[in-house]
């Protein structure tokens, strides 16, 4: 029979990673502390789906009694998106078996001296849990001030907030730039000038 202090002395064996000013076991650190408690246990895993590129995984372990019997001391599971980080846009099935694994791993005890949680399931969530980084919204360059001028001339009363409604500005000097190029090529075509 396997006693605490067996699992205790694998347990300090077990190198951990900083993340945030607290320690965290690696799962190969755990399945390395295993191994020293239970040589001939069961790591199993299961995919329990993959749809749209999200994947589940559940992980058992434990050993085999002396009558055969399979004794289950830890099970886990653990989810991931493809794509959602650099190493998932390759590895997110891979990348969710050992986060299952390394759960399954603590809840039997191993390398859970500051957490269940392992490294690598919480440098995972860190990235999940960033703001996306967008690109920066391009702003619109305004209609030049010659182009107002033009269109101040061209569009008054009822033209003109019908022009405003249809480009949804509630003034002429906030049409952009492309849509007021437009407008004034329109105009000159209409008046038989050509640019």
């Amino acid at each position: 029979m396997v006693t605490y202090e067996q699992i205790k002395k694998a347990n300090e064996s077990i190198r951990t990673t900083v993340i945030q000013q607290k320690d965290y076991a690696e799962v190969n650190q755990r399945i390395k502390a295993f191994r020293m408690v239970y040589p001939d246990g069961f790591i199993d895993t299961r995919m329990q789906s993959n749809i749209d590129g999200v994947c589940v995984f559940r992980a058992e372990v434990g050993f085999y009694a002396e009558n055969g019997n399979r004794i289950l001391i830890g099970s886990g599971t653990a989810y991931e998106k493809e794509n959602s980080s650099f190493i998932n846009k390759t590895s997110y099935i891979e990348n969710c078996e050992t986060s299952a694994v390394g759960r399954a791993l603590g809840m039997a005890g191993f390398g859970i001296d500051t957490s269940v949680a392992s490294a690598e399931e919480v440098q995972n969530a860190m990235r999940n849990q960033a703001p996306e980084r967008k690109e920066p919204e391009k702003k619109e360059r305004k209609a030049t001030s010659t182009q107002v001028e033009i269109l101040k001339q061209v569009y008054t009363g009822a033209n003109l907030k019908k022009l405003l409604e249809t480009q949804g500005v509630e003034r002429i000097e906030d049409i952009s730039l492309q849509t007021a190029s437009a407008i004034i090529q329109k105009l000159k075509e209409m008046k038989g000038e050509r640019k």
